[in-house]
């Protein structure tokens, strides 16, 4: 079956920077499900998965535009220190979730109060060009639901 709108696509991923060092995978851990067309996961991603089938390996090189956004500098915000997640004492340069109105987002703590703390809005790899090599593991219909709310349930997916 090939990857088009309505689908759930299961996959691994890896991203790596210029100098092909590991920034971040999904192998040691759970793979990824997204519902394809329903722009869940970047646009230059989806548009490369699409027509793929399970066991189809891909590898693409993202411009920061196409990935995480350029780094925008000033892009901070204070925040009070109990809407961080993620330590109980926080120092600069740790990674942090916040939860907003959209959901959590990760952020990087860049200087600590005792109530306050300053963090940077920036995606962490924001700025880079980096290296995408998915793994197609599935390929399957979606339900009448999942294309009605727009994402994947059950496994791997929301669980209302």
């Amino acid at each position: 079956m090939q990857i088009s709108k309505d689908k759930v696509v299961q996959f691994h991923y890896e991203v790596k920077d210029l100098k092909g060092e590991e920034l971040d995978s999904s192998r040691d851990g759970q793979p990824i499900y997204y519902l394809h067309g329903h722009e869940n996961i970047m646009p230059a991603l989806e548009q490369a998965m699409e027509g793929k089938s399970a066991g189809d390996k891909l590898s693409l090189t993202l411009e920061p535009k196409d990935a995480y956004g350029e780094y925008e500098e000033g892009a901070e915000q204070r925040v009070s220190v109990k809407h961080l997640v993620g330590a109980d004492k926080w120092k600069p340069g740790m990674l942090a979730l916040v939860n907003t109105e959209h959901g959590q987002r990760q952020v990087k703590v860049k200087k600590v109060g005792k109530f306050m703390v300053t963090v940077d809005l920036n995606h962490p790899l924001a700025g880079q060009t980096l290296t995408f090599d998915l793994e197609v593991l599935d390929v399957r219909d979606a339900s009448a639901e999942e294309i009605e709310h727009g994402h994947v349930h059950g496994e791997g997916g929301h669980h209302h």
